[in-house]
């Protein structure tokens, strides 16, 4: 497997009896940009969370860049994620306590490579020059939103996930993000996956899959 490339396969979720979806293989190249459609309810952000090694799952496996995360513990986990993975949450995910260019700071601190300048230039790109001492109950949603893409882009992660990314955004503001996106993924060849409902982002993307409950297949952005 080639360095940072992101390999699955026969990926199964069950809850209980019911299958939320499974036989999903996928594959994503350093510096590759992939979108993944489909349907409300089947599993999508599921997906994203299972890539992430934040859930797990019933069949199949999940590697990147040669490791098998289903095979790591609670704590190696967290180590790959922390070092290797940005992820854009749909409900954002801020600390309420700490300031605007602390959140954004989070994952370099955690790396132990505090660097005050990279924090600054994120806000910059994301559009929140001067807001980082700003608390997050002082922005507004769509402000909030690019604060959770700056903070996972800030450590150059390997692996960008992104759930709805452009939801809270307005679509001048939502074209501006999905250029940073594309951007940082093309410049230290990350691989790119997000989980879009806006036809605009997903043609953006190199390829647009979409999630079944019986897999993932080639589709035509709307």
């Amino acid at each position: 497997m080639a360095p940072h490339s992101l390999q699955v396969r026969g990926l199964a979720k069950r809850y209980g009896d019911a299958t939320v979806f499974a036989n999903v293989d996928l594959d994503v190249a350093p510096g590759e940009f992939v979108a993944i459609v489909g349907d409300s309810g089947v599993g999508k952000s599921t997906l994203l969370n299972c890539l992430a090694g934040l859930d797990t799952w019933d069949a199949g496996t999940v590697a990147h860049g040669g490791t098998g995360i289903g095979a790591l513990d609670g704590d190696a986990r967290a180590r790959w994620r922390r070092a290797h993975v940005g992820f854009v949450f749909q409900a954002f995910h801020v600390l309420p306590h700490l300031d605007v260019a602390q959140n954004v700071a989070l994952p370099l601190l955690l790396l132990h490579r505090p660097d005050d300048a990279r924090v600054q230039a994120m806000l910059d790109a994301v559009g929140l020059h001067g807001l980082g001492a700003r608390l997050p109950q002082q922005l507004s949603g769509g402000q909030l939103q690019r604060v959770a893409i700056a903070r996972a882009l800030v450590h150059r992660p390997a692996l960008l996930l992104a759930d709805e990314p452009t939801g809270n955004l307005d679509p001048g503001t939502a074209a501006q993000v999905m250029d940073l996106l594309v951007r940082e993924t093309r410049g230290h060849g990350a691989a790119l996956v997000l989980v879009t409902h806006s036809g605009a982002a997903a043609r953006r993307a190199d390829r647009v899959l979409r999630l079944r409950g019986d897999g993932i297949v080639p589709a035509t952005p709307a």
